[in-house]
């Protein structure tokens, strides 16, 4: 019996996942999926494009940000928000938080501390139900940190 490699299997449920939702999974949201899988370090689309060029040079960055939607729209890719910077993406759909480093700009998972509802520990308005969340933290990385504490 043959094993799978986790691509072939990530590669199998997302075409599930897609065609669920109505879509096919093209040669170009394979790509752009695996552009965000191989390097989880929330990419823009316009990096997510240089990326996915290398292997298909004849992509278009509309293209990609077609891509980019139609796999957040089929709940595979988060988008990331922060400031007014461009968006980002990231496909670890487990629970988490992102750190956003104010001198270099990379954006961190902050894995979730407990495996409780998301609303635990927040008081939310009586009878509200949440339906989407985001939590967010800014400063420094370690990096930025020593860095800036040498100077």
């Amino acid at each position: 019996m043959l094993q799978e490699t986790n691509s072939e299997i990530s590669s199998r449920n997302c075409n599930e996942t897609i065609s669920q939702k109505g879509f096919r999974f093209t040669a170009q949201r394979r790509e752009v999926y695996d552009a965000l899988l191989v390097k989880r370090d929330h990419p823009t689309a316009v990096d997510v494009f240089m990326r996915v060029q290398k292997k298909l040079p004849g992509i278009s960055l509309a293209t990609v940000y077609n891509c980019l939607e139609t796999l957040t729209e089929c709940g595979l890719v988060r988008t990331v928000n922060h400031d007014r910077q461009p968006s980002r993406y990231c496909a670890n759909l487990a629970p988490h938080a992102h750190f956003f480093c104010e001198s270099c700009g990379a954006v961190f998972d902050v894995p979730s501390g407990d495996s409780g509802p998301a609303t635990a520990g927040w008081q939310l308005p009586p009878g509200a139900v949440v339906t989407h969340h985001e939590v967010s933290f800014q400063g420094q990385c370690e990096e930025c940190a020593a860095h800036a504490s040498k100077s």
